[in-house]
C-alpha cells in the first residue's frame, strides 16, 4: 500500500480539524449582537487564566506562547486556550501508566542503591541517584554494552537477536514504515509466533500516520502479533497529540535491549536517500540492566492489556542466566510527560554543568529553552570544550530555521557548532569527559524534553563513552564548522523570520 494511499487518512483529518475551527469561529461571529457583553465576559476570564498561566510549573516559553494571543486576542485567545489545553491523554491513563510503575517498582524491587563501589565517582553516583529517584530506575554494573555508529549495524545485530529468540519480543517505536527493514523483521516476527515466542509490537500513531495503513495494529493480531498503536490519532482537535511515544526499544528474552534514534524504516539503515545520508546511532544492552527498557515497555504496554501473571517472568535473570562483570554503570531510563519532572532535560543539564574537560552533543534539532542555553554559554565561558554537531540537511526547513536562530548567541560564548554535510543527523549522543555519554531517543527540542514519552540510557565508565567520542571526532571529517562571522553575515530579513519562527518553538 503506497504513500498515496496512506496519506488520505492524515487529509481527511486534518479537512475534519479546519472544519471545527471555521465552526468555532461562525459560532463567536453569530454573538455580535451580543458581542459587548460577550467581549467583556471573556476578557475577565483571560484575566483569571493569565493569573493561572504565571503561577503554573510549565516552561516560561510556553506560557508566553499562550499569553500573547490572549492579550492580543482576548475572545479567541482564550477559547482556543481552552480547547487546546485540554488534555488528550486522559485522567485514566495517567492512573494507569502511575499504577503500573508502582506495581513493578514493587514487585521487581528495582529502586535499588547505585552500587557501592561508584560513590567513588561523585557525578557518576549523582546522575544515578537521580534517576533511581525520579525515573524510578536502577543503575546496573552487571550490564555488556555495544554502541553502534550507524542504523546499518543496528538492524544487523538486532536481526540476528530477533532471530534468536526463544521466549518473547519487546519492540516500540515512534516509526514503522514498509520497506527493507521492516519487512525483514516482520518476517522474523511471524516466524517467532508460530514457534511459540511471545511477540508484542507498539507504535506510535501519529509517527506513522504517513508510513502506515489504518488499523495496521489489527493486520499485526490477526499474524499472531500482540499490537496496539498508541494514543490513537482522532479527527478532533486536542492538544493531547503532542504527546507522542518516541521511544525506541527492543527487548529480546529480557536478557537483550537496544534503544537509541533508530526507527524502523528504510532512510535509518540509507536503503534510500531521504536527506542525504541518515547519520544515526543505537546501543546493545546485555544483562541486568536490560530491566529498566523491559520496565520502560510494560509501563505503557499494560495499560492495553492488563497482566495478572507475576512480572518476574520478564526479568533479565529469567532466561539470562548468572549475573555479568562489566566494566562501567549502565542506568536504562525514560521520560514521560505525565509528570512535572523533566528527566531528560535534567541528565543533559547534569553533563553539562559538571563537565570539566569537554561535552560533546549530537542532536537533529536544537530547540533550547533558557536552562539549556545558560547551561551551554556558561560552560563554554568556563573553559570547556562544548561541541555540538547537528544537520546540514534538514528535515523540516522550520525547525532548522529555529535550531540555527540559536547559534549566534552560542557561538559568541565559544561553543563550537559543526553540521554533518554528506546529510542528516538524527543521532541523540551526549559525551563528556571520557567517562559519561548518553545514547537515545532524546533530542534537544522542546517536544523530547517536554512532551514525549523518551528512553535513553546513561554510561559511567566502560567503553561506551570512548565509543560515542570516537564516532564524534571520526564524523568532524565530513562537517562544516559554523562560524561567527557566518551568522554575522546572515541578513536581518532572514533573522527576523527566524524570530517569529521561535513563538512556536514549544510546538516543534
Amino acid at each position: 500500500m503506497g504513500k498515496h494511499f496512506k496519506g488520505k487518512r492524515l487529509v481527511w483529518m486534518v479537512i475534519a480539524m479546519l472544519l471545527q475551527l471555521v465552526l468555532i469561529v461562525v459560532a463567536v461571529w453569530r454573538f455580535n449582537q451580543y458581542f459587548v457583553y460577550f467581549y467583556g465576559i471573556c476578557t475577565l476570564f483571560s484575566v483569571f487564566i493569565l493569573l493561572a498561566i504565571l503561577n503554573d510549573k510549565t516552561n516560561p516559553a510556553y506560557k508566553i506562547m499562550w499569553i500573547i494571543p490572549i492579550l492580543l486576542l482576548p475572545v479567541f485567545g482564550t477559547l482556543f486556550f481552552l480547547l487546546f489545553r485540554s488534555d488528550g491523554l486522559t485522567k485514566h491513563y495517567k492512573n494507569s501508566l502511575m499504577q503500573t510503575e508502582r506495581l513493578l517498582r514493587k514487585e521487581e524491587g528495582l529502586l535499588l542503591e547505585p552500587p557501592a563501589k561508584w560513590k567513588d565517582d561523585p557525578l557518576g553516583w549523582r546522575i544515578a541517584s537521580y534517576l533511581r529517584q525520579n525515573a524510578k530506575v536502577s543503575a546496573s554494573d552487571g550490564t555488556l554494552s555495544q554502541y553502534f555508529p550507524l542504523g546499518e549495524d543496528f538492524f544487523a545485530a538486532l536481526v540476528e537477536d530477533l532471530s534468536n529468540a526463544k521466549h518473547f519480543i519487546f519492540l516500540e517505536f515512534f516509526i514503522i514504515e514498509e520497506g527493507k527493514m521492516w519487512n525483514t523483521i516482520l518476517e522474523i516476527l511471524k516466524r517467532k509466533v508460530r514457534e511459540g515466542v511471545d511477540v508484542r509490537l507498539l507504535y506510535d500513531d501519529m509517527g506513522t500516520i504517513m508510513t502506515l495503513p489504518s488499523k495496521y495494529d489489527k493486520t499485526l493480531q490477526k499474524a499472531g502479533i500482540r499490537c496496539h498503536a498508541f494514543n490513537p490519532m482522532r479527527p478532533f482537535l486536542s492538544i493531547g497529540y503532542n504527546h507522542r511515544d518516541h521511544r525506541k526499544i527492543a527487548v529480546i528474552d529480557g536478557y537483550i535491549g537496544y534503544t537509541g534514534g533508530i526507527n524502523l524504516a528504510d532512510e535509518y539503515i540509507n536503503v534510500y536517500e531521504k536527506h542525504g545520508h541518515w547519520k544515526d546511532s543505537g546501543v546493545r544492552l546485555e544483562g541486568d540492566g536490560v530491566w529498566n527498557l523491559t520496565h520502560l515497555f510494560l509501563s505503557t504496554w499494560l495499560y492495553f492489556e492488563k497482566e495478572d501473571n507475576c512480572l518476574f517472568q520478564y526479568g533479565p535473570r529469567r532466561y539470562g542466566g548468572p549475573k555479568l562483570l562489566a566494566e562501567g554503570m549502565v542506568v536504562g531510563y525514560g521520560d514521560t510527560p505525565l509528570d512535572d519532572e523533566r528527566v531528560g532535560e535534567s541528565v543533559y543539564l547534569h553533563l553539562i554543568n559538571h563537565a570539566k574537560n569537554y561535552i560533546y552533543i549530537t542532536t537533529p534539532y536544537l530547540i533550547l529553552d533558557n536552562e539549556m542555553v545558560t547551561a551551554l554559554t556558561l560552560a563554554a565561558k568556563s573553559g570547556v570544550d562544548v561541541r555540538l554537531m547537528l544537520p546540514h540537511i534538514p528535515d523540516k526547513w522550520y525547525v532548522h530555521a529555529v535550531s540555527r536562530s540559536h547559534y549566534m548567541a552560542l557561538l559568541e560564548a565559544g561553543v563550537r557548532i559543526y553540521e554533518y554535510t554528506p546529510g542528516f543527523v538524527h543521532a541523540k549522543n551526549c559525551v563528556a569527559d571520557d567517562r559519561y555519554a548518553t545514547v537515545g531517543s532524546i533530542n534537544l527540542d522542546y517536544r523530547s524534553l517536554y512532551l514525549h514519552f523518551e528512553s535513553a540510557v546513561f554510561f559511567c565508565g566502560g567503553p561506551t563513552p570512548f565509543e560515542v567520542k570516537r564516532d564524534f571526532l571520526e564524523t568532524l571529517s565530513v562537517c562544516e564548522e559554523i562560524t561567527l562571522e557566518q551568522q554575522k553575515k546572515i541578513s536581518r530579513l532572514r533573522k527576523l523570520g527566524w524570530s517569529v519562527l521561535r513563538l512556536f518553538a514549544p510546538l516543534m
